[in-house]
């Protein structure tokens, strides 16, 4: 079974590029305290912040930033498999209540809407997806479950960037489902792609302008990708003509459309392409400084800057700049590393 929740890195969204931003990055991780964060800038990673006073349960899969960058969220072993956390300029604040309505089981994945005003969870047993309000209240009264559930355990969650749409990768076919979402929840689910995933969906991310969406699956050819509209899925794009090397455990878009990386479980552990209309473009050189092992997550800084692996050997979590040339030289790793396998990161930025 797969080890991140999001199958991805999570940066925030794109501000103003006249607004001043405090950065930070986040990961989930196998042992305690299952969670660390540090400053982020273009110096690379700072020092660690201080753990949480209320560590997460057990094992940190997914994390993400609300897109204002005030809480953290980290889906994790053993209940109550969600924590959210106030965050700020000096770190984690004191943990939010639990939900009422627990998630079922583990959790694997974690995602805010665009608007910040909604937290889903994927996690192990039915309904597979469990869905919140959120206010600086914290969480609120579950959504209902979709009419239609995902098929099994769901890994990958994730918002279109209207906040129109949730998109869920799972493990058994059709391996991604989506659902229009809105103030009231779940609609109806989406029809199927004409081409389904090859096998288990892993991650799922939506391009930045909403026009595409791609999963991350097991078995070749490792990533899927189709034009997105208000009538769901449509036919499938060409795959990539160099494919990523093994099963594909992330996936993200640049924040201006213009290139979609992969992480996956198998050497150079990560591929980027350029992207158009047209799909995949001819895959970038590999970094120099390769990912050690299997690459878990990935995604863009929101201005397009950096590229973050994370990954399932020392140093766990490895990032890049990034340009139209592809990989730049590897940032320094952090002084306190990740405390075991990295399994989720994200990227938040609070203005200033």
């Amino acid at each position: 079974l797969p080890t991140n929740s999001g199958r991805g890195v999570a940066f925030s969204a794109v501000g103003d590029p006249q607004t001043a931003y405090n950065e930070y990055v986040a990961v989930g991780h196998d042992s305690s305290p299952y969670v660390a964060a540090y400053p982020w800038s273009g110096s690379g990673f700072g020092s660690k912040y201080s753990n949480p006073s209320t560590l997460p349960a057990n094992v940190g899969n997914g994390v993400n930033f609300s897109p204002d960058g005030s809480v953290l969220a980290v889906a994790h072993y053993t209940s109550p498999y969600v924590t959210a956390y106030p965050w700020s300029g000096s770190g984690f604040g004191t943990k939010f209540s639990n939900p009422a309505t627990l998630p079922t089981n583990t959790g694997w994945g974690v995602s805010f809407s665009p608007d910040g005003s909604v937290l889903a969870v994927t996690h192990n047993t039915s309904p597979y997806v469990s869905a919140y309000p959120w206010s600086g209240s914290g969480f609120g009264s579950k959504y209902s479950n979709p009419s239609t559930l995902p098929a099994s355990t769901s890994y990958g969650v994730n918002f279109s960037p209207d906040g129109s749409a949730i998109a869920v990768a799972h493990y058994a076919s059709p391996y991604v489902s989506a659902y229009p979402w809105s103030g009231s929840g779940f609609g109806t689910k989406y029809s199927n792609p004409a081409t389904l995933p090859a096998n288990q969906g892993n991650g799922v991310n939506f391009s930045p302008d909403g026009s595409a969406i791609a999963v991350a699956h097991n078995t070749s050819p490792y990533v899927s990708a189709y034009p997105w509209s208000g009538s769901g899925f449509g036919t499938k794009y060409a795959n990539p003509a160099t494919l990523p090397t093994g099963n594909g455990l992330g996936v993200a878009f640049s924040p201006d459309g213009s290139a979609i990386a992969v992480a996956h479980n198998t050497s150079p552990n990560v591929s980027a392409y350029p992207w158009s209309g047209s799909g995949f473009g001819t895959k970038y050189s590999n970094p120099a400084t390769l990912p050690t092992a299997t690459g878990k997550g990935v995604d863009f800084s929101p201005d397009g800057s950096v590229l973050a692996v994370a990954h399932s050997t020392s140093p766990y979590v490895s990032a890049y700049p990034w340009s139209g040339s592809g990989f730049g030289t590897k940032y320094a790793n952090p002084s306190t590393l990740p405390a075991n396998t990295c399994n989720g990161v994200a990227f938040g930025r609070i203005e200033v």
